[in-house]
């Protein structure tokens, strides 16, 4: 088990979101309605995020509440599907769908 607190696990999840989508504290900040410094005290785990709050830092980081607290979506497998297609070009997503179809075909 992680020797990290609840608070820096949520706060490390946040912080790699807004990195992945190239986004400043204060650019998340803004899309929030919050201070830099909620948002940095966030990602150190310095204090909780208030419930009001999660919903906009979700939705700001397009994640679900169960991310946020538990490192895991629902439907952790087709999150990461997701995740490896939205990096394909167009000819490789179309060649894909077709691979998808022939499966569902051939059952």
């Amino acid at each position: 088990m992680s020797n990290k607190t609840f608070l820096e696990q949520i706060g490390e999840r946040v912080y790699n979101k807004r990195k992945k989508q190239k986004l400043s504290q204060a650019e998340l900040a803004e899309k929030i309605g919050v201070s830099v410094q909620m948002i940095s005290n966030l990602e150190c785990g310095k204090k909780a995020i208030r419930p009001e709050n999660i919903v906009k830092v979700c939705e700001a980081l397009n994640i679900s509440a169960d991310y946020l607290q538990t490192g895991y979506t629902v439907d952790n497998e087709m999150s990461e599907i997701l995740e490896k297609l939205s990096n394909l070009s167009p000819s490789e997503i179309k060649i894909i769908n077709e691979m998808i179809d022939y499966m569902n075909n051939n059952k």
